[in-house]
């Protein structure tokens, strides 16, 4: 007898959305692009979270990763399984999910966080994209223009 697994679950917030199995492999394939290209050598294959214990990538760690990344806010957030097999849309950053090992990111990688199962011994790590400024700019306008849609809104305004 087969058992159904988990049902997915993040907190905070809610999952907006489930990507098809070809929607995680691109998402995949950018995360890798932006922060996993030096990955060779440390053992990525099982976790990709090695990128940054291995220092092949720069990036924050423990407290000062979570500190940084409470810091950071976007339109929208997608989660990517350390499995490589599932990634979601939420509304909200989560700090826990259902997944041991996951990866929160905006859609445009400014920056992403990497929750470990091995949290307070190594992990979570944060870690900018080496674009990050002007990408968490384009974020934080998206952010401001939903405001002001939202305002005008509860205005009565369409």
């Amino acid at each position: 007898m087969s058992r159904k697994p988990d049902p997915l679950r993040v907190s905070p917030g809610a999952i907006l959305r489930q990507y098809s199995a070809e929607e995680t492999a691109a998402w995949l394939a950018q995360w890798l692009e932006a922060f996993g290209k030096d990955r060779h050598g440390v053992n990525a294959k099982d976790y990709l979270w090695h990128i940054f214990s291995g220092a092949r990538y720069p990036s924050l760690g423990g407290a000062k990763a979570l500190t940084e990344y409470r810091r950071h806010s976007a339109p929208e957030y997608v989660v990517l399984s350390n499995a490589r097999d599932v990634a979601f849309e939420t509304n909200l950053p989560p700090e826990t999910c259902s997944l041991s090992d996951f990866y929160v990111s905006p859609r445009n990688l400014a920056w992403t966080m990497a929750f470990t199962h091995e949290d307070g011994w190594l992990g979570p790590y944060f870690a900018r994209h080496a674009d990050f400024a002007s990408l968490n700019e384009a974020n934080l306008k998206r952010l401001q223009k939903a405001a002001e849609a939202e305002a005008a809104k509860m205005k009565g305004w369409r």
